[in-house]
């Protein structure tokens, strides 16, 4: 006898082979030196059940099939065909009885060298090695894969980690606000997630799904080169060179639908703190104009503090750089810097972040729409999401640290509790 070792493809096909040959369970053992009950909770454990008819008649399984006069039970009329060599109809009826075969119920409990296997129309089960050993595959993936947690011990995990995700957050930001009531790794919850585990999929996971391949884009520069003389990304590193400690502002503009509003949004690389503002169109006035908002709000010495340096790309919104570098009495409050010609990367930051802003938003739908009052509740959403380049605090929690609550009043932030954030659609609704 084999003692301790498990089955391989061989001996599972040996199985199906000796089953086709319609020999005895211990004469299987004795071929394969196992013990009979070993080759009997193999087979039953791992057949394959069938719903197939014989030659010329679907399944069927009603014991009143022989001789049943019923005909158009599905209530489709004109069929002339009796319903029991319909192989539809026997589920409708009200008469229906199953049976099951006998052969199934004693050994070898499969059909393989069964006679009468062409003319049954009842279920069927079939012992097939490849199938068998891709089962055993999984369950022994499984057991490695160690889901070591008891059903109970799911659902409350479910409970806690599910929602959350269903509204938007990530993982990271999941165990920011719970790791004392989810107990485990992340790296766990991922596998979990994998598995099927919870009742949230892994589509549902914001950073599992993958975005298509940008097209590369061919557009000529949209703006008068003059503007950037002496604010090119060259004199911009040169300038951090010489202020290494200077807080550095990134700003981009995101579109919904081409001709329509946008957004203009500014990023605080230190805080990853970002602003957005509703826009009826996407001209260099507007831009302005929210610049001037800003400066008469925070008043000059807060303005000066919080944007000494802001970086942009080089979109036409972007195109009169010395109307936003000086107040009305010519007075610099602040300097511009662009990027290089198709170089988005230079001002990743702020593009990055701009996936957050994409899960409440999707590509491709109109910002005709919003208000700024929406905007800014989206932002706030996004702010008190908390990330891990953080050390696990908001956006909102880093900036405060720096300029303190009555910044954050006037730039009209606020910070939302964790559980109720929600980074979906369906906050705008």
């Amino acid at each position: 006898m084999v003692a301790y070792k498990h089955m391989n493809l061989s001996d599972r096909i040996q199985i199906e082979q000796l089953l086709s040959k319609k020999t005895s369970l211990k004469g299987i053992g004795r071929n394969l030196a196992r013990d009979c009950k070993t080759i009997s909770g193999e087979i039953k454990g791992r057949r394959i059940f069938k719903q197939t008819g014989a030659y010329g008649r679907n399944f069927n399984d009603c014991q009143h099939r022989f001789g049943c006069p019923e005909t158009e039970i599905c209530g489709k009329g004109g069929c002339k065909k009796k319903c029991c060599f319909c192989g539809l109809c026997h589920a409708d009826c009200s008469i229906y009885k199953k049976e099951i075969c006998k052969r199934l119920w004693v050994p070898p409990y499969v059909c393989n060298g069964c006679d009468d296997r062409q003319k049954c129309t009842l279920e069927k089960a079939f012992y097939n090695a490849k199938a068998a050993q891709q089962e055993y595959e999984e369950v022994r993936s499984e057991v490695q894969g160690g889901i070591v947690i008891t059903e109970n011990e799911a659902k409350r995990l479910d409970s806690i980690i599910s929602p959350l995700v269903l509204k938007g957050q990530s993982i990271r930001h999941i165990f920011t606000s719970h790791a004392d009531n989810i107990m485990l790794s992340e790296k766990t919850v991922y596998n979990y997630f994998a598995k099927g585990v919870f009742s949230a999929k892994n589509i549902d996971l914001p950073r599992r799904v993958r975005f298509r391949p940008r097209k590369s884009r061919n557009d000529h520069l949209k703006q008068d080169k003059a503007c950037r003389t002496g604010r090119t990304y060259a004199d911009f590193m040169d300038f951090l060179h010489k202020n290494p400690d200077i807080s550095v502002v990134q700003s981009d503009t995101v579109e919904g639908v081409k001709g329509g509003s946008v957004l203009l949004t500014i990023h605080f690389i230190q805080f990853r703190f970002m602003l957005a503002f509703w826009r009826d169109a996407n001209t260099a006035h507007s831009v302005q104009v929210i610049f001037d908002m800003l400066y008469s709000l925070l008043g000059h010495d807060d303005f000066t503090r919080i944007f000494p340096l802001c970086l942009v790309d080089n979109g036409s919104e972007y195109s009169n750089p010395s109307a936003i570098e000086q107040n009305s009495q010519g007075e610099k409050r602040t300097i511009f810097f662009y990027c290089d010609p198709n170089c988005s990367f230079q001002k990743g930051a702020v593009e990055n972040n701009h996936s957050l802003l994409r899960r409440i938003i999707p590509k491709g739908k109109s910002f005709d729409g919003l208000t700024q009052k929406q905007v800014a509740l989206m932002m706030n959403h996004i702010n008190s999401y908390s990330r891990k380049s953080l050390n696990g605090l908001s956006p909102y929690e880093a900036f405060r640290l720096i300029y303190g609550e009555s910044i954050l009043k006037k730039l009209d932030a606020e910070l939302i509790p964790a559980d109720d954030i929600t980074l979906h659609p369906s906050l705008l609704k």
